[in-house]
């Protein structure tokens, strides 16, 4: 298997995010104490600084917050360009940085902030399956 995009590195605290993307699940840290999901995964909670964590299954479902076509990259994703990246905002709160599947990034004008989208997982290596956001059908009016 051939991956020319850049692969994230995996930490122990991590883990249960990995783990979850090879089974095709979108796993997300929440506080115990504050019951706020939080993206990225750290060792604290950033809103009421609690380390009482525990990992839970998103639905994997958000919405667009914004959204940015490049048109210059380095490394794997030079081959890439033009791609469109977004904020997505997670149905469970919070937000999460990806690039944006499903939409043509020389049409800018039909990309819709407010936009459904589901995630969807790349397989990288043997072990390692990447998130990436797509557009649910319908939901651009016109991509």
């Amino acid at each position: 298997m051939s991956y020319h995009k850049p692969i994230p590195p995996k930490g122990t605290h991590t883990l249960p995010f990995w783990e979850g993307t090879k089974a095709g699940r979108l796993m997300l840290p929440r506080c115990v104490d504050c019951n706020r999901v939080h993206w990225y995964p750290r060792h604290i909670c950033p809103h009421c600084h609690s380390m009482n964590l525990e990992w839970i299954e998103a639905s994997g479902r958000g919405t667009i917050h914004t959204f940015a076509v490049q048109y210059m990259a380095f490394g794997g994703w030079a081959q890439e360009v033009p791609f469109v990246t977004a904020f997505i905002d997670l149905h469970e709160g919070d937000r999460m940085l990806t690039v944006l599947r499903g939409v043509d990034p020389k049409k800018p004008e039909e990309i819709r902030v407010g936009a459904a989208v589901q995630v969807e997982f790349e397989q990288a290596d043997e072990s390692t399956f990447i998130p990436f956001w797509r557009v649910v059908d319908g939901s651009q009016g016109g991509a």
